[in-house]
């Protein structure tokens, strides 16, 4: 379920606008002035989502024996010999590089990893002070490039939050990546993420959306969606709620942000959730760190083809996917790797692209979904539920000295040159138009076009 309000018209002195989320403009009547919401900065957004982190502990090796308990024939890799703990000095190696060359995303803290104990209390197996060192290594190095998400509470055995125990079942019905959030209603699912949620509160990490474990929801999605409007505004206080289920790898298959359940968009506390989608699948090391991944696969060395290159041509958010045990894979870090050659493929071949945290791209795609724009005389009135930066907008006729106000300050756009060097607060015209940038606020934005 995708509701949006792309397109609205009204006459008035000069003509009529349309505002509209396309990527290209039909023929139009001579008197008729059109308006394309374009990507942030006119870039092309990237975001990198990695699952299965958490404080610590090697997901993959607490996790296979409680997956091959339910499934014992698909589940056979020797987990002993995978590493019990993934260290804090390849956290700190991986974030440190991702602050240097601007690599942006999403970063699981699944709160109670495989149930092995609470990252807000203790762990057993690590000391009270090395866990205390691991959420603040988080806070400090992971935090200003990634949005924080849990991977519901254990991203194995369903957890009964009313004793903080998991259920003794081991069966699909009783395992958060397969059946048991399948047949919940938005309250009980809400409820269950309001625990997750609450732990990583209490750990002191901040949230503003959640990941799905395997295919929790992948049934009973408008539940899940409403669930999660409901668990991050409840517990964080989220303006704008996002959580990543899906990915698609089909080329023909689009991979933009869905804006779901909006509602009180006219009144002073608007609400919407967004979807946001993966566009690749693992192919760094896989979710348990055993399955070589090949960069030829996002972006090829001639680069020519590649998934990345399908996604980005097509304009939209390149939101890669992967595992932190394949990042890590076992010490050889050879999905970290995987990961700087993709990046030095795209540096080589783009100039056009901008990394962003999952909230960011939410956040804009939620102002380009619901902003409504009218024509009033010589201005844009855009009536915006949603604040962002670097809004964008395509005129297909030139401007001169256009100004921006909102709440109640006016100010002038800067004329720049290049079209790939938008900042808020700028402008470009050439024979075919005028691109305009600037900070988008909440509430009536005032887009003057002499």
């Amino acid at each position: 379920m995708n509701i949006s309000r792309r397109s609205f018209v009204k006459m008035a002195g000069m003509g009529s606008i349309t505002a509209a989320s396309s990527h290209s403009f039909s023929l139009l009547p001579e008197n008729t002035i059109s308006a394309e919401v374009l990507n942030p900065y006119n870039r092309v957004p990237l975001s990198l989502i990695i699952d299965d982190s958490t404080c610590l502990v090697n997901m993959a090796h607490f996790g296979i024996p409680q997956f091959g308990e339910v499934f014992p024939d698909q589940y056979k890799q020797d987990w002993r010999k995978l590493p019990r703990e993934i260290p804090d000095s390849f956290v700190r190696e991986f974030g440190e590089w991702c602050l240097e060359n601007g690599v942006k995303g999403k970063y699981t803290v699944v709160p109670y990893p495989a149930c092995t104990g609470w990252v807000s209390r203790f762990i057993p197996g690590w000391t009270k002070r090395e866990l205390e060192n691991s959420l603040d290594l988080i806070r400090k190095v992971i935090v200003p490039n990634w949005d924080i998400h849990p991977e519901m509470v254990s991203h194995t055995r369903v957890i009964d939050i009313k004793t903080g125990r998991p259920y003794p079942y081991a069966t699909p019905d009783y395992m958060e990546n397969w059946e048991w959030s399948q047949t919940k209603s938005v309250d009980e699912l809400a409820a269950y993420q309001t625990y997750a949620l609450s732990i990583l509160k209490e750990a002191g990490l901040p949230c503003e959306g959640l990941t799905t474990p395997g295919g929790y929801g992948s049934r009973n999605q408008d539940n899940l969606a409403l669930s999660t409007l409901e668990a991050v505004r409840d517990v964080y206080g989220a303006e704008i709620p996002h959580y990543f289920r899906d990915l698609f790898t089909e080329k023909d298959k689009s991979v933009v942000p869905r804006v779901l359940f909006p509602s009180g968009l006219e009144g002073n506390d608007p609400e919407c959730v967004v979807s946001v989608i993966g566009c690749t699948d693992d192919w760094f090391g896989g979710w348990d760190g055993l399955v070589p991944g090949d960069a030829d696969k996002f972006i090829t060395e001639d680069l020519s083809s590649g998934r990345m290159i399908e996604v980005i041509e097509n304009g939209e958010p390149a939101i890669i996917v992967c595992h932190w045990p394949g990042v890590y894979f076992n010490g050889e870090k050879r999905g970290f790797n995987i990961l700087k050659e993709v990046k030095k493929r795209l540096d080589q071949k783009y100039d056009h692209l901008i990394w962003m945290k999952l909230s960011e791209i939410a956040r804009y795609w939620a102002a380009k979904e619901l902003t409504v724009i009218d024509l009033q005389k010589n201005k844009l009135i855009l009536k915006a539920p949603f604040a962002t930066l670097g809004f964008t907008i395509k005129l297909n006729v030139s401007v001169r000295n256009p100004h921006i106000k909102a709440e109640g300050e006016e100010k002038p756009l800067i004329r720049i040159k290049d079209n790939k060097a938008f900042k808020d607060g700028t402008w470009y015209s050439d024979k075919n138009g005028s691109i305009l940038c600037f900070n988008l606020g909440e509430g009536i934005n005032e887009l003057i076009i002499n």
